[in-house]
């Protein structure tokens, strides 16, 4: 079996190269952008691993070896899952390489929009010492924190708020199930109406699958004026404009993406100039550990396939 890298832009290969090595597995690293590139290129593979590349029915429509595509991280918005499963082509993911680390990063981003960290920071920068710039503030232990999709990482997420003494309230679509678990016994699960309406800080923690533009601007309009939005999860779950517009008016009192609708976000999105706005660069996933194990975790799952093992992360069912 031919094995290739479609596309990659980490700072080498190493890990992966020594896994396959180890196999006795061939693996080539190539830089696809288009569709064309992956279609033309691409033609003798057999597994392919993949991190943006897109894969189009008509890119696999075009591929007649293509039995594996592994990508590098959790989402699979670049693969077209439907003809994936029409071309019988195995779609698998890396969901847990960097759950702690995202969910951090969502903490961090809460604590630096609720504690007013980045305005207080530039004001003593430019000669402005004084506390009260930041009213008001809110105690963190009367809060209620609602978190949209109790899966992985916001369950993991909604355990480090709770420490801090935050009330804790969650919209899953499995919120059945979720609710027999004595783990998450301190969640209170709610409708989405209900914790737009409750949160004091809103954390996205779900696919953007039938997500997008989840946040708009009816949905603004009834959160509370204090609130804070937080998103590690995929951008278009957050109406950019919309958002933009209820930050502008103060509907809600912050905002924190790491992900964005297009990627980098646009130097002239009229979010940057908004004093109340933080963004940072799609990298909630990233710790040198967890990047370590994406990469050697995807490596394993292809090797997994060519040796004809019970794969570990399968998306579709083929």
């Amino acid at each position: 079996m031919k094995v290739i890298i479609s596309d990659c832009d980490h700072q080498d290969i190493e890990i992966e190269r020594k896994i396959f090595s180890e196999n006795n597995i061939f693996l080539e690293l190539q830089q696809n952008l288009t569709e064309e590139d992956v279609i033309h290129n691409c033609q003798e593979a057999s597994v392919i691993i993949n991190q943006y590349a897109p894969f189009t029915e008509k890119v696999l429509s075009q591929l007649p070896h293509l039995k594996l595509v592994v990508r590098y991280g959790v989402g699979v918005n670049n693969i077209d899952l439907a003809a994936a499963t029409k071309y019988g082509v195995q779609i698998c993911n890396v969901p847990d390489y960097g759950t702690h680390e995202v969910a951090d990063h969502a903490l961090a981003l809460m604590l630096t929009l609720t504690r007013k960290i980045t305005k207080m920071t530039q004001l003593v920068k430019e000669g402005v010492w004084d506390y009260q710039e930041s009213i008001p503030i809110y105690r963190h232990n009367e809060q209620v924190v609602g978190i949209v999709g109790a899966g992985r990482i916001g369950s993991v997420f909604a355990r480090k708020v709770h420490a801090l003494g935050c009330k804790v309230i969650a919209y899953d679509i499995s919120a059945k199930s979720k609710k027999h678990d004595s783990t998450l016994s301190f969640i209170e699960f709610v409708d989405f109406e209900q914790l737009i309406t409750q949160a004091d800080i809103v954390s996205i923690h779900c696919p953007s699958d039938q997500a997008h533009h989840l946040f708009d601007e009816s949905v603004f309009a009834k959160m509370k004026s204090t609130s804070y939005l937080i998103n590690v999860s995929r951008g278009g779950i957050v109406d950019e404009a919309a958002l933009y517009e209820a930050l502008a008016s103060k509907e809600i009192a912050g905002a924190a993406l790491d992900v964005t609708e297009k990627e980098p976000i646009s130097s002239t999105s009229p979010l940057l100039a908004l004093e109340q706005f933080i963004c940072t660069p799609h990298m909630a996933w990233y710790s040198e550990q967890a990047a370590q194990e994406l990469k050697r975790k995807v490596a394993e799952e292809a090797v997994r396939y060519v040796k004809h093992e019970k794969l570990h992360y399968p998306v579709n069912k083929i």
